[in-house]
């Protein structure tokens, strides 16, 4: 594969043609209790999006248009067609909207992209800096933008208590992600990161309904893209239904073919593969083997935003996580640990990187 922007491209159109309508499902079967203010479920809120309407990876330009940055907005605010229809590069329209929530700010390192996408999406005030879209609002979403670094924005809202959305993925590295962790834990300020595929209707029906295989043994993950970057979204429907507690991290694949054996600190073991473009295209899958039985499912991502974001607002509004941050950070570290297993060809011990002891 040539570069991250034809892993985007991909992910763009695959995502595209996925926002319909589904109904709605509770994600919150899994609870972490965190201070700050809670609110109503009718109490409107105001939001923020930073880094929100250009694109651009690592060494390379940034350019107007953004997947998440236009989808997550009209998730709450809707959008104007005529202005919509003007906006340069990637604008995406979700079909379905949250109510009570608008997006009140954005700021963007393209002025002219972040005005363009304000005058679409409906949001009165264009930022002039991070800092000043961090005041006035209820809670702060930060977009993926492309650069893996979109974590470096969430100081100013977690140290005034406002609740942040980190898209994913957290961050590059385990210790990155950590760093940030570590200072929401710090002030005492909700934070959740997290990839859309773990909030999906049929990612959380199976994990309600995992106890009838029994003992699980093993998990097969498969899904496109780059390692960290994209292959957080197939290993992320592990942690939805399985949860964390990886212990070390052996590939045994190939550049560009990316097979990750995950040995956890039970009797449990992941196998994840990861393809990137230019080898064969390989889609969302998650296969389950237990003692009384398997299941293979390939998830339907249709809406896949508004449950991430629908989640994201729950947990504003009731002080409840979904899950761990914990397990997001190190969800990371093993990402990061199949990295340098392919480098050196030696399995990696998590605890090299990250552990919970180690914060």
């Amino acid at each position: 594969m040539a570069s991250n922007a034809m892993d985007r491209r991909t992910f763009v159109s695959q995502m595209t043609c996925s926002l319909g309508l589904l109904p709605g499902a509770n994600v919150l079967a899994q609870t972490a209790r965190w201070c700050g203010p809670q609110t109503t479920q009718d109490q409107p809120l105001r939001v923020a999006l930073i880094s929100a309407a250009s694109y651009g990876t690592a060494g390379q330009e940034r350019t107007s248009g953004s997947n998440h940055g236009t989808a997550f907005a009209t998730i709450f605010n809707g959008w104007d067609e005529d202005l919509s229809q003007k906006f340069s590069g990637t604008f995406i329209r979700s079909a379905r909207q949250i109510p009570n929530v608008s997006v009140t700010k954005v700021w963007d390192p393209l002025p002219a992209a972040a005005k363009a996408m304000a005058a679409a999406c409906k949001i009165e005030t264009v930022c002039a800096t991070p800092e000043e879209c961090c005041s006035d609002v209820d809670a702060v979403i930060l977009i993926d933008d492309g650069s893996g670094r979109q974590w470096q924005y969430a100081e100013p809202a977690l140290r005034n208590h406002i609740p942040v959305f980190c898209d994913k993925p957290l961050a590059m590295t385990a210790a990155d992600a950590q760093k940030i962790a570590s200072l929401a834990a710090e002030t005492g300020t909700k934070l959740m990161s997290a990839s859309s595929l773990r909030f999906v209707p049929d990612i959380v029906r199976l994990r309600e309904e995992r106890a009838a295989l029994g003992t699980i043994k093993l998990a097969i993950a498969t899904g496109p893209g780059k390692l960290v970057y994209y292959g957080i979204h197939a290993l992320s429907m592990v942690y939805a239904v399985m949860g964390g507690g990886v212990r070390s991290v052996q590939h045994v694949g190939s550049p560009g073919r990316h097979v990750l054996r995950l040995r956890y600190h039970n009797d449990f073991e992941t196998l994840l593969i990861v393809t990137e473009q230019d080898q064969f295209p390989m889609g969302y899958q998650l296969q389950l083997f237990g003692d009384q039985g398997s299941r293979s499912i390939t998830p339907d991502l249709t809406d896949l935003y508004w449950y991430l974001l629908q989640a994201f607002i729950d947990y504003v509004r009731s002080g409840q996580a979904p899950f761990p941050l914990s397990e997001e950070v190190e969800l990371i570290a093993v990402l990061e640990a199949g990295e340098r297993s392919l480098a050196n060809g030696k399995e990696i011990q998590i605890e090299d990187l990250w552990s919970p002891a180690k914060k």
